[in-house]
C-alpha cells in the first residue's frame, strides 16, 4: 500500500504528514479493505510520518488489531529486493498470514515488480493497494489487483 496524500512540503521529506484529504483516502480505503474481510495479521511500515500514520488509521478499521512493526529499509528510495529478501526469510521461519506493507512509490511499483516477477512495474495512486496472491514455497506472487480511492466512487 501507497500512503495517502502527503504535505507538499515539510522540514524533511521523512516528517511531511498527511492532508485531510490522504486522511480521507486512507480511510475509504480502510473501509473497503475491512469489507473485503481479508484478516491482516502483520502490518510492515515505513518509519515516515505519513507512512505510520497510514498504517494507523489501516489498523484502526481492521476487527483484530494487527502486529505493527517498522522497518527503516522501506522508505522511498530504498531496494525492494532487500525487503522482498527480509520477507522471504522471515516467512521460512514462522507463518505470517496475511501482511499489509506500507510505504511509498516508488517502492510499493517495485516491490510488486519484485514479488509478482514481473517487468512491469505498475503505479499507485496514493492510498492505492496491490494484493498479491504470495507463495512462500515459490517466494514468488501473482498480482491479483490494485485498488485506489477513486475506484470506489
Amino acid at each position: 500500500m501507497r500512503h495517502g496524500q502527503a504535505q507538499q512540503f515539510g522540514i524533511e521529506d521523512s516528517q511531511r504528514a498527511l492532508t485531510p484529504t490522504g486522511n480521507n483516502e486512507v480511510s475509504s480505503i480502510a473501509k473497503w479493505f475491512k469489507s473485503t474481510q481479508i484478516k491482516v495479521s502483520h502490518i510492515f511500515v515505513s518509519p515516515y510520518v505519513r507512512a505510520q500514520q497510514t498504517a494507523m488509521i489501516m489498523a484502526s478499521y481492521l476487527d483484530c488489531p494487527p502486529e505493527v512493526t517498522t522497518l527503516d529499509f522501506i522508505t522511498p528510495m530504498d531496494s525492494a529486493k532487500s525487503f522482498h529478501d527480509y520477507l522471504d526469510g522471515i516467512t521460512g521461519s514462522q507463518e505470517l498470514g496475511n501482511v499489509l506493507v506500507v510505504s511509498h512509490m516508488p517502492l510499493v511499483s517495485y516491490l510488486v515488480s519484485s514479488m509478482t516477477n514481473d517487468e512491469h512495474s505498475p503505479i499507485f495512486q496514493t492510498a492505492g493497494v496491490a494484493q498479491i496472491q504470495y507463495n512462500t514455497a515459490n517466494m514468488s506472487g501473482e498480482l491479483m489487483s490494485i485498488t485506489a480511492p477513486s475506484d470506489l466512487i
